[in-house]
């Protein structure tokens, strides 16, 4: 299903519905940063999925890394919650949901780099070259805060 991001923009449709999401910022031992490309936008993100009845959101986590990447991983930490009204996201089907999603810091454990339904690419990018990347200032956020020196989670 296609999707449109609105951040920030005063022409966004009103949100309808919320659910709970998670993503997992991951780096290998040479630092280097998971990343996807996703099917619906065509944006870079680090992976994430929405919550499913019967999971904590730390076995989502790991669920949606595995889904997207393969990769196996450990959720290890918090990076933050965010709760943007002003991020909506817009499907073909009607949808326009608010943002609500829990980013979590994870190590992987295991695991083959592979592409799914959900990523048409799957990576390892040095932090360095992510400014190169097409991404959603929501996700810049996330990555921002991933890299900060605070071991303090954010809000929003």
């Amino acid at each position: 299903m296609a999707r449109r991001d609105f951040y920030h923009d005063p022409n966004a449709p009103a949100a309808n519905s919320i659910a709970v999401a998670v993503s997992a910022f991951i780096q290998d031992d040479e630092g280097r940063i998971l990343m996807i490309r996703r099917t619906d936008n065509d944006l870079y993100a680090i992976p994430g999925g929405q919550l499913e009845l019967g999971e904590t959101l730390t076995e989502t986590a790991v669920r949606e890394v595995r889904e997207e990447t393969g990769i196996e991983c450990e959720v290890t930490g918090l990076i933050g919650i965010y709760s943007n009204p002003n991020h909506v996201i817009a499907y073909d089907d009607g949808e326009v949901r608010q943002e609500f999603s829990i980013c979590f810091r994870a190590k992987p454990t295991g695991g083959m780099l592979r592409t799914s339904n959900e990523s048409s690419e799957c990576l390892w990018v040095d932090g360095k070259h992510v400014k190169d990347l097409s991404i959603h200032p929501s996700t810049k956020l996330r990555l921002q805060h991933a890299l900060s020196d605070s071991n303090n989670p954010h809000f929003s």
